[in-house]
């Protein structure tokens, strides 16, 4: 009867082990056989490959640039070979932005190139003001910016911060610009150009558009 009993309890055990064993394959085949819900790693990411180099204002004395000689263009060079190429040593050409958007070199920027911006002002940070009861004028409506103007190869700064319209008016006014001519003036960030009949502006110092009409007469409205 024991060796009954013990046979009854091994097949029995044996059974459900075989159950079981059964249930968990049939789990595994039926989760195995479900799309996945979460894409693979290879799809999620993705490679990011930038192209070009950075639009930058530092001269690299040995990166070529476009050349200019009596206004036309002549190749890419070095500064130095263009400088020769012009007659003049390296410190008298001037470099900007040719029509292309591309770094160039002239004899004079005012003619075939727009003038690089000038140099970014350190300004000195004050030490801070004892605490006064007066109150807080309101913000002026009309934004005021320095002004620039270019003349001789070099920037020269206008006295204080003035309106646009200031600005304009004070490079500008009374003075036509000569056919196939342009004189560049800056106003904050934005570059000005006076063309003949009227005035431009730029904020990336290549696209250009025209701001205000400029009289027979030479005369500029406001802006």
């Amino acid at each position: 009867m024991e060796l009954l009993k013990d046979r009854r309890v091994l097949l029995g055990g044996g059974a459900a082990l075989a159950l079981i064993a059964g249930l968990g394959i049939a789990l595994a085949l039926m989760h195995g056989g479900k799309s996945p819900t979460e894409a693979p790693p290879a799809s999620r990411g993705g490679l990011v490959v930038e192209t070009g180099r950075a639009d930058d204002t530092k001269l690299d004395p040995a990166r070529p640039l476009r050349c200019f000689v009596g206004g036309q263009f002549v190749g890419e060079t070095t500064l130095a070979e263009c400088a020769k190429k012009n007659g003049v040593a390296t410190g008298a050409l001037d470099v900007g932005v040719d029509e292309t958007g591309a770094l160039a070199a002239a004899d004079q920027a005012g003619l075939v190139l727009t003038p690089l911006p000038p140099p970014a002002e350190t300004v000195a940070v004050a030490a801070p003001a004892a605490t006064t009861t007066a109150p807080t004028p309101a913000a002026a409506s009309t934004p005021l910016a320095v002004c620039w103007r270019y003349a001789g190869g070099e920037w020269r700064k206008q006295p204080g911060e003035i309106t646009l319209n200031a600005c304009v008016q004070q490079l500008y006014s009374g003075k036509c610009e000569r056919p196939g001519g342009a004189t560049y003036g800056r106003w904050g960030d934005e570059t000005l150009r006076r063309v003949p009949g009227r005035v431009e502006s730029s904020s990336d110092n290549r696209t250009f558009h025209s701001i205000i009409e400029q009289g027979p007469d030479c005369s500029i409205p406001s802006v």
